[in-house]
């Protein structure tokens, strides 16, 4: 491919980098990605296992961070600085922004050079297809490619999300996915010991790269990948179902959620920033309780079951 795209290169001060990246999130439907070197040893011990790191890396400053989005060919970047610029400003970010063309298999390949193999909650490990194998030490190995599409597991709310579903997922049970994206966690409910996986999402992208992760796992056969609005695609009822979005989009299928629980269905909510919690709380209060609630660097998930 050798279309030319635009990156967005917004620099902020290390501890506003969560929020803004929260925001980032709102310009471009598939990835972005954050460097930030603020925990830079204690993520290589703890991610790549390794002490010596390249003295280039250790010189990066530390106070800042870079947040980089791209929009392809065809779209106005300017619409998306014009809108970051807003809305950094109004929750007073300190920000630079700057602008470059690129081609699309260039910041396809920066951005997995920051995706290593993960080990998530007590049985899963995440591994990038382009990565060799690691000795995965009794966990179950989940392969992936998110391609353009969210979810790689090194993201604080998929992380969240994967926890919860290792401890609420029933042997046997089905599992609907809102939102699937690339598809990890379906591929990780399967993995897990679910009996069939339902992922929806808006995006045919990522529709596509769900269903290949599922078969480059040996799930294809209990998946089923939709394309389209919740409301409208899906129908019967789940144990579980996990909707790992963002706030806004959570509150807005607050109402439909519903339809696909039961009694004893918990549905799984992550991708809340920890400042949109109060919202998203006031909006589930009236049909859902809180069974659990986990954070981690000021975002939240949470486990939720029907008031009946």
């Amino acid at each position: 491919m050798n279309e030319s795209w635009t990156e967005i290169r917004v620099e902020v001060p290390v501890e506003f980098v969560d929020r803004a990246g929260d925001i980032a999130h709102m310009t471009v439907p598939y990835g972005i990605y954050i460097e930030d070197y603020s925990d830079l040893e204690a993520g290589a011990r703890e991610i790549a296992h390794i002490d010596l790191i390249d003295e280039a890396l250790l010189q990066k400053d530390r106070s800042k961070a870079i947040v980089h989005i791209y929009i392809e060919a065809g779209e106005n970047p300017m619409e998306a600085v014009a809108f970051l610029t807003q809305r950094y400003q109004a929750e007073g970010i300190p920000f630079s922004i700057a602008t470059e063309a690129c081609r699309e298999e260039d910041w396809i390949n920066n951005w997995k050079r920051y995706f290593k193999p993960i080990p998530v909650g007590e049985k899963l490990l995440i591994r990038p297809l382009w990565e060799d194998a690691p000795d995965a030490c009794g966990r179950t190995v989940l392969h992936l490619e998110p391609g353009l599409a969210f979810g790689t597991g090194s993201h604080e709310t998929t992380r969240l999300c994967l926890e919860l579903l290792e401890k609420y997922i029933r042997p046997g049970g089905a599992f609907l996915d809102v939102g699937c994206g690339s598809g990890i966690l379906s591929v990780a409910a399967l993995l897990l010991g679910a009996e069939s996986a339902v992922g929806v999402d808006i995006d045919p992208l990522a529709v596509k790269t769900a269903r290949e992760n599922a078969a480059q796992n040996g799930v294809a056969d209990r998946f089923t990948g939709i394309c389209g609005n919740l409301a409208d695609a899906v129908t019967g009822t789940y144990p579980v179902a996990a909707a790992n979005i963002v706030a806004d989009a959570i509150i807005a299928l607050s109402k439909d959620a519903r339809r696909f629980l039961t009694a004893d269905s918990v549905y799984i909510v992550s991708g809340i920033i920890d400042a949109r919690e109060p919202d998203v709380q006031a909006a589930l209060a009236g049909d859902f309780e809180i069974l659990e609630r986990r954070e981690d660097r000021g975002w939240v998930a949470m486990a939720l079951r029907l008031r009946i």
